[in-house]
């Protein structure tokens, strides 16, 4: 299933995320918007990866001054997607 998130605070404009059909892998990831080294190296990183693994490993992370970063955001919008399962 495909999911769809607007960041807050960060440069990109919008994540999809493709989850596996019992949504606890992320099969594929496309971010707009933002850095595009940076997120097309995250969307390569996570292909694959277990939701609870890269929530784990990138909540939490910043961008310079920022709160938040494009890492940040995926982990919040895949504890959202948890949380409506």
């Amino acid at each position: 299933m495909i999911y769809r998130y607007q960041p807050q605070g960060v440069c990109s404009r919008e994540m999809e995320i493709e989850l596996s059909e019992d949504n606890q892998t992320i099969r594929s990831l496309k971010i707009i918007g933002g850095c595009p080294g940076n997120t097309q190296g995250i969307s390569r990183l996570v292909a694959g990866m277990k939701v609870d693994d890269v929530i784990g490993k990138l909540d939490g992370i910043r961008c310079g001054g920022r709160p938040t970063s494009c890492p940040a955001q995926l982990a919040i919008a895949l504890k959202g997607i948890k949380e409506k399962l």
